[in-house]
């Protein structure tokens, strides 16, 4: 459905305006405003096509249920602050899964072989596994720029940050990264 080109056309249908509710018609426009932005962060932080469409629907349907149906002061940084959170939840749970399947593996084979070691899959995996354990602050910063590829100013505005706290944020979270990923590669 989105594919590595994210093809948003195909999954806004406008004959379901018609079906909404008139009180909730401000969802459909933030659907139709903020959606092809949504796909993109949501496309690369999780990369994978279901995930995307799963972690989509849960953030439009947050947003309808958003207390007692009243539409939020700051509908972007809601739509984008649910959404990365939808998505880090779905990659807490697919590194635990990873985690429980790969101790069977290596208790059945004995060791990891050096091939999984530099397969580019295994080593994306892995990152978005830590990028997941990040400390909020820090994970938020490093999803909008590094896989939204947003500026350090739109980083700023959506978080409520200044955009020099934006980069100290990610230039920390870089360095986390790079301890743990580190550490990873001394285990095997």
């Amino acid at each position: 459905m989105f594919g590595k080109a994210v093809n948003y056309e195909l999954i806004w249908d406008f004959t379901v305006s018609a079906a909404v509710d008139e009180s909730q018609q401000w969802i459909l426009s933030a659907m139709q405003r903020h959606g092809q932005g949504l796909v993109t962060i949501l496309w690369r932080i999780l990369g994978n096509e279901q995930d995307v469409c799963d972690a989509y629907q849960n953030t439009f349907l947050q947003l309808a249920h958003y207390k007692g149906r009243q539409k939020p002061e700051h509908m972007k940084a809601y739509i984008f602050r649910v959404a990365s959170n939808t998505a880090v939840s779905m990659l807490k749970h697919r590194a635990a899964e990873k985690k429980r399947l790969s101790t069977a593996i290596v208790t059945r084979e004995g060791a990891i072989s050096p091939e999984n070691e530099l397969d580019c899959k295994y080593l994306q995996e892995t990152l978005r596994c830590h990028i997941a354990q990040l400390p909020e602050y820090l994970r938020n910063v490093v999803m909008l720029r590094d896989l939204g590829e947003l500026s350090y100013a739109q980083v700023g505005r959506i978080l409520d940050i200044s955009a020099a706290t934006a980069r100290v944020y990610r230039c920390k979270a870089i360095q986390l990264l790079a301890v743990w990923m580190g550490k990873e590669r001394e285990e095997r």
